[in-house]
């Protein structure tokens, strides 16, 4: 479980503010489409199909935030995704936005599995819940 997911994103116009550096908003924005990223590429199991024919959401019912150093228009961020604990139905993982070897930000957030109808906590779908723990699942 210890594996790490890592993706990138450039730091644009839209966000950052007056000052010229990351609106703080904008880094939430940009640790859910890691997130996002994460679900499609390593877990494979993307957004649209979660909801659309699973029925199922990860909403983030926790965020613990440190903001290290600020971002400018033009960083290129990676944002580094690791899972360090999953139960039946949430994955508590921490988040690492770097710039080059300069840390940014340190996240720490838990997500939880819904039933999206039912508005309720569901347990982790077998394949989602294995490819988590790090191990191979066949498509």
């Amino acid at each position: 479980m210890n594996s790490c997911f890592e993706t990138t994103t450039r730091v644009r116009f839209a966000h950052v503010d007056g000052a010229s550096i990351v609106f703080y908003p904008r880094y939430f924005e940009m640790l859910n489409a890691a997130v996002e990223d994460w679900f499609e590429q390593e877990l494979h199991a993307d957004f649209k199909s979660m909801h659309v024919t699973r029925g199922i959401g990860v909403p983030t019912i926790q965020l613990e935030t440190q903001f290290l150093a600020p971002s400018i228009m033009g960083d290129l961020l990676t944002v580094r995704i690791t899972p360090v604990k999953i139960g039946r139905s949430s994955c508590t993982y921490e988040a690492v936005f770097l710039c080059g070897e300069e840390v940014r930000l340190k996240a720490k957030a838990t997500l939880v599995c819904m039933d999206l109808k039912a508005q309720k906590s569901v347990p982790w779908p077998d394949d989602i819940r294995a490819r988590m723990m790090g191990e191979t699942v066949a498509s």
